[in-house]
């Protein structure tokens, strides 16, 4: 009787999580990607790929997984720890200037780059951007010690918002 309520009971458990992950199109992931950070809108994934033994952002669609050109990031490597605004317009992520660790906006539609200084001896660690790309979020490593730091980017940054504020790139307008 014990033995067949357990077997049910497994049952019903596989049964009720049947359905609930998605997985990613073949040939999105692949073994050598890391550090995932989907657009607020579930669009656009961007992953950190071993190329050549450099850590590389990379940015693809959700839908397809075909990769998106990012202008100022190829050739600051090793890069660390992406994260994107809702529609994907803007993209944060730690780069390395020769010895120097730093926090790098690209902005895809204006195809700026906006680096962020830190006050000299933090190293970024870390970065979480918002979905309106309005306010940064860094972990930086000083003198042995954790912070984190809230930088307003209001002044710096458009908004970049949900349904009809949606911009795109050149390249996007074509899709």
């Amino acid at each position: 009787m014990t033995r067949r309520l357990l077997f049910v009971l497994l049952a019903l458990g596989l049964v009720a999580c049947e359905g609930r992950s998605t997985r990613a199109p073949s040939g999105l992931l692949s073994p050598q990607q890391q550090d995932p950070a989907l657009s607020g809108n579930g669009r656009l994934l961007a992953v950190i790929e071993d190329q050549n033994g450099r850590p590389t952002v990379q940015l693809r669609y959700i839908q397809g997984g075909g990769s998106l050109r990012l202008r100022h990031l190829s050739r600051h490597q090793p890069h660390s720890s992406p994260s994107l605004s809702w529609n994907g317009r803007y993209l944060a992520v730690i780069t390395q200037r020769g010895n120097h660790r730093l926090v790098l906006i690209e902005d895809r539609l204006s195809g700026k780059a906006h680096p962020l200084p830190l006050p000299s001896g933090r190293d970024p660690v870390r970065v979480s951007l918002a979905p309106d790309a309005r306010k940064l979020a860094i972990q930086t490593a000083d003198q042995g010690r954790w912070r984190v730091e809230v930088i307003d980017l209001s002044g710096l940054l458009e908004p970049d918002g949900p349904g009809g504020q949606r911009r795109t790139t050149p390249s996007e307008a074509d899709r």
